[in-house]
């Protein structure tokens, strides 16, 4: 493993915030007491953070200062904090069914109607700028479409199992992240080919991935290449996903038509030129996650210096490693074929 992929999951490595009945406790109250109080105990939250969590607090004071153009102060620390952990309280409503409690506004939802009307599974990118739990809207304007989320269940696991309690059903549908690479894209294709839409999060490298470099608020970042390989291996239709949170109980659910290699518009390159298209479908993903994340700066979730393992050159060697979780993939989706 290289020192650069070292660092690049450094942030897997920060400890939870909260312990198992600190965090029982809040999801008790807003489940009980109702949001209005739940929401007075993210001040406390956030202090604590503020005055106790000294890596969250720097990360977010140099984004905040990257994004927005000019140093960042201890209120917009704290008000970046306080978002954050309004998010993670609303998933105590969006996780149990009460999406009524929010004014959730949808835009660019065409192109995604049009696949599922056709039967189509989609891939839906996100990232950690925002909610991904706003998608559970789709639910209700969609009765019985099924959104299938990949999740690393070892990241945070005292809050993930709290949050299975919600809702046990949705907890089964949960594709778990940190399977072996062929385990995931067989339920992934699976999936897929049963119509449903399966939503991850393309934003951060794992240790073992492969990366690609591309420029992101004027700094080169690396972004995983797997995502990008699995889409296309699977010949799968991709639309990008920002749920922004906008204050109070609004969020703004975002869609984005991105890659769709059956209608002829943005079709696969031949293998020799799959490196280049890699990077391409990365730069452009780069490009479009900065336009968001300047709109919504406070929504940025990634808490961690997110150019640290950066180098200097303006790609990295897009040839599939031996042992990358998409090779692994590919493999044994030919086998299923």
């Amino acid at each position: 493993m290289t020192e650069s992929r070292t660092q690049a999951a450094a942030w897997k490595h920060r400890p939870e915030g909260g312990t198992r009945h600190s965090l029982a406790l809040i999801v008790g109250i807003a489940r009980h007491g109702g949001r209005a109080l739940a929401r007075l105990c993210l001040y406390p939250i956030t202090l604590y953070f503020l005055l106790v969590r000294g890596p969250e607090r720097e990360a977010s004071r140099a984004w905040l200062s990257r994004s927005r153009g000019r140093q960042a102060g201890t209120w917009a620390v704290a008000r970046h904090i306080h978002t954050f952990a309004s998010t993670i309280l609303d998933r105590v409503y969006l996780l149990g069914g009460q999406t009524w409690r929010f004014d959730i506004r949808v835009h660019g939802l065409e192109p995604l109607v049009e696949l599922v009307d056709q039967g189509q599974g989609v891939l839906l990118f996100g990232s950690h700028l925002g909610s991904f739990d706003a998608l559970r809207i789709l639910s209700r304007r969609r009765p019985g479409l099924k959104v299938r989320i990949v999740l690393d269940r070892t990241q945070n696991p005292v809050l993930t199992e709290i949050f299975d309690t919600l809702d046990p059903s949705l907890a089964r549908g949960v594709i778990d992240g940190s399977q072996p690479g062929a385990a995931i894209a067989l339920e992934i294709q699976h999936a897929l080919q049963s119509g449903e839409l399966v939503a991850l999060l393309v934003d951060r490298a794992q240790a073992h991935e492969d990366t690609a470099t591309a420029p992101f608020l004027g700094h080169p970042a690396r972004f995983p290449l797997t995502p990008w390989r699995l889409a296309a291996a699977l010949h799968a239709p991709v639309l990008l996903c920002f749920g922004l949170y906008a204050g109070g109980n609004r969020y703004d659910l975002h869609f984005e038509r991105f890659l769709d290699p059956a209608d002829g518009s943005s079709p696969l390159p031949p293998r020799g030129e799959r490196g280049r298209w890699l990077q391409q479908c990365v730069a452009h993903y780069a490009v479009r996650l900065e336009h968001h994340a300047r709109l919504a700066p406070f929504n940025w979730f990634n808490f961690f210096d997110f150019w640290s393992d950066s180098p200097d050159e303006s790609t990295h060697d897009l040839a599939p490693a031996p042992g990358d979780p998409a090779v692994r993939g590919r493999a044994a989706l030919r086998r299923g074929a």
